[in-house]
């Protein structure tokens, strides 16, 4: 992959070149509201860390319950204070999520369950004879990539966001003045393409740059700006100026689609850094037309789901962000009358293991279950397969509840893909491993 193709406007390049200078480049938006036309997007919410699955949708009739709260020990939710799915009558949902339980009692949003990456289906037996699997399986940084690039390996240089711009930004972003790819939440894999890049702004901060150096300011970035036409002679310098230059580019473009916009009514969560992504994000999708775009990525994300240890607590306050974040982002698309336009998903590292540690946590898994929210998705329903709770049993890859995932994360990510625009021809170019899959759409969207 070529150095230039790097994600514009990426945080290390812009603190590169502006450091020198006392600027702080970012970008940011206002609102422009517009009617839908064939405008689509997707969202993606990546939880950083490896959210519990198992804490966060459980058995809720009797046996069912009773055979979580006997396995899960100290980390199990009391039955009476988790949330029903009314037309799911088995499970419910975690306590801290009773916008996300609204918006599935209403249809808004779906379960898919026990998804993981795989390389193709795989059983117990098949895992313990050693079948083919993804590259470090159970290790943060490999299978954050590897969800992000849907691959066999995390050494896969682009991302299948990026491979889906790389396919369609011709046809629908022709005369686009950004990229189709967005990211709220820094430089990530997901976002990067061979041919395309995304663009990457600061949720809340208006403006190309800022800087603390009172009148001097302006000379400033002047200076940098006229540092960055230089040529170097040098290709790795001469690349990154090319980077920081279309940072500047875009942040000017994106200032000058929300200047007179009239602020979006729906409120958002304060202190709740997810809202403040999903807020921007809203944002960006107002001034849909003034920027040409038809097709947008999103990319947010949230950490700190590594729950080795006091994980109640912990993933309670954190699922307590995500819920009204999620409700007050699908009430701006309600707004903006784009929520049967914009389908947001949720991707994590993994699960944990069912079976409790020592420190009141859990440890790394696999499988996991995720949540699709919009007016498009088939809501109310769980898809795939939920795993049977027993320890050592015919899901667990070992014998501490690590499930076997019964979806691939490669064709979760190749319905949303498909629902994107991305046809039945052009999947294998973005999804290299979809044809060992009996199915490539699991029809939730």
């Amino acid at each position: 992959m070529a150095v230039n193709r790097r994600s514009f406007i990426r945080y290390a390049s812009l603190a590169a070149a502006g450091n020198a200078f006392g600027l702080r480049p970012f970008g940011a938006l206002n609102a422009l509201a517009q009617s839908a036309t064939d405008y689509k997007a997707l969202v993606c919410v990546f939880l950083y860390g490896g959210n519990d699955a198992n804490n966060t949708l459980i058995p809720f009739d009797t046996a069912g319950y009773a055979n979580y709260a006997a396995i899960r020990g100290p980390l199990v939710l009391p039955q009476n204070t988790l949330l029903p799915l009314t037309p799911l009558p088995n499970f419910a949902l975690n306590p801290n999520l009773p916008d996300v339980q609204s918006l599935f009692n209403s249809g808004t949003v779906a379960i898919v369950a026990n998804v993981g990456t795989l390389v193709e289906p795989t059983t117990r037996a098949q895992y313990l004879a050693g079948q083919t699997v993804p590259i470090n399986l159970f290790s943060h940084a490999d299978q954050q990539l590897e969800w992000q690039n849907a691959a066999q390996s995390s050494a896969t240089p682009t991302g299948w966001a990026g491979r889906i711009a790389d396919t369609l930004s011709a046809n629908y972003n022709a005369n686009a003045s950004i990229p189709m790819i967005t990211s709220v939440a820094g430089d990530t894999l997901f976002c990067n393409g061979v041919d395309t890049t995304p663009v990457s702004v600061s949720p809340g901060n208006l403006g190309g740059a800022s800087c603390s150096e009172g009148a001097a300011c302006a000379s400033r970035l002047e200076t940098a700006q006229a540092l960055l036409s230089f040529s170097s002679g040098l290709t790795l310098v001469q690349a990154d100026n090319n980077i920081t230059s279309n940072a500047y580019s875009y942040a000017k473009t994106l200032m000058d689609a929300v200047q007179s916009i009239a602020p979006l009514q729906t409120i958002f969560p304060s202190n709740n850094g997810l809202a403040a992504q999903f807020k921007q994000i809203a944002q960006i999708i107002q001034v849909r037309s003034a920027l040409g775009v038809q097709r947008q990525i999103f990319f947010a994300g949230l950490g700190n789901f590594d729950t080795h240890a006091g994980q109640v607590t912990l993933q309670g306050k954190l699922l307590a962000q995500v819920s009204p974040a999620l409700a007050a982002f699908y009430q701006a698309t309600q707004e903006l009358n784009v929520a049967s336009n914009v389908t947001t998903f949720t991707m994590s590292d993994f699960s944990r293991a069912f079976q409790p540690n020592s420190l009141l946590g859990s440890d790394h898994a696999w499988g996991s279950h995720h949540f699709v929210m919009g007016g498009a998705v088939k809501g109310g329903k769980m898809y795939g397969t939920f795993p049977t709770i027993a320890l050592g049993g015919p899901d667990d890859s070992g014998s501490n509840g690590r499930w076997v995932p019964s979806t691939g994360a490669v064709q979760y990510a190749a319905t949303l893909a498909q629902w994107f625009g991305v046809s039945t021809a052009q999947l294998p170019l973005v999804f290299p491993t979809i044809a060992n899959f009996p199915t490539n759409n699991l029809g939730f969207v």
